[in-house]
């Protein structure tokens, strides 16, 4: 099912086609649908190799963050992030760039692939501890790294505030939508992040974090990119079990301003996701839902 209005159809014979018309010699490789996140649909290309394609034209500027910035910034993190390897070019057959990527060998964060969460949040920290430390390069808030995420959260107000409305609707038979709301609303008040911008991964949500021997060892899909402020860089730690929320706070030293600003994002991200992929994405509904009752259960701290 689509997700987007403007989604292309994208299936293994399309990835294989346009595969066979610019790199012949990789033809013969065993292709296998990987999953697909809300902007990319994924096919494992042998064993060494991803293929991601855009779902919509407005995807592919992502692509081309990846292969400018992530050879720049891949010596400088502690962990493995994604390797651009070919730039596939629009076709007859698919009118869209799409990307080759080195195969990186792990799994997300979950119960059978992490022991320790406690450490599994510190890994985190200290990645993007290394990631928010990392010179800018002459990149600057503008164009495909201005994501509204590394923005004030007073900006996606206009959509977020009825997404609460949609979101009492559709679960507020099992979340208290009003507190979150108020929480939300809480966070809107304070001063604006006053750090200087930094780059921001944007999306680090567990799909896109994965482990292995019980540890992060890698952080993918970059499409969110972005250089801004770092609130909402910590939002996706309501999606991780509460001691590795426990053991990043602990590494990273979060201020109360910062944290109440990153839980604003999380509540307001999670809501937006709820009505908007409903009917197409049950599954990304799920982690919105299960994001929120995290919150709610932390409580006021």
């Amino acid at each position: 099912m689509a997700l987007h209005h403007d989604e292309i159809p994208i299936d293994a014979d399309l990835a294989a086609s346009v595969i066979r018309l610019e790199r012949p010699e990789w033809a013969e490789f065993p292709l296998v649908r990987a999953g697909g996140g809300t902007d990319n649909v994924m096919f494992r290309l042998g064993d060494e190799l991803l293929v991601r394609m855009p779902r919509t034209p407005g995807r592919v500027g992502s692509l081309r963050k990846e292969r400018e910035w992530m050879p720049r910034l891949a010596p400088r993190l502690p962990v493995r992030i994604p390797e651009p390897v070919h730039a596939g070019a629009p076709s007859d057959r698919y009118p869209l760039e799409w990307s080759v990527y080195r195969w990186i060998e792990g799994a997300p964060p979950a119960s059978d692939t992490v022991d320790d969460w406690a450490r599994f949040g510190a890994d985190l920290a200290e990645f993007v501890r290394d990631l928010h430390g990392t010179e800018l390069m002459g990149a600057v808030r503008s164009g495909e790294l201005s994501w509204y995420r590394g923005g004030s959260l007073r900006e996606p107000v206009s959509w977020v505030e009825p997404a609460f409305a949609a979101s009492r609707a559709l679960v507020g038979d099992v979340l208290d939508v009003d507190r979150l709301e108020r929480w939300w609303r809480d966070a809107l008040v304070l001063p604006d992040s006053p750090a200087p911008h930094v780059w921001l991964h944007g999306d680090l949500r567990p799909g896109n974090l994965l482990a292995r021997d019980g540890r992060l060892c890698a952080v993918i899909d970059f499409g969110a990119l972005s250089v801004g402020a770092p609130d909402a860089e910590h939002a996706a730690l309501w999606d991780l079990p509460s001691a590795a929320r426990r053991g990043y706070w602990d590494a990273i030293d979060l201020d109360e301003s910062t944290w109440l600003r990153a839980r604003g994002w999380a509540i307001a991200v999670a809501v937006s996701g709820i009505p908007y992929y409903r009917e197409t994405f049950p599954e990304f509904v799920a982690e919105c839902v299960a994001r929120l009752e995290a919150i709610l259960a932390d409580g006021e701290h």
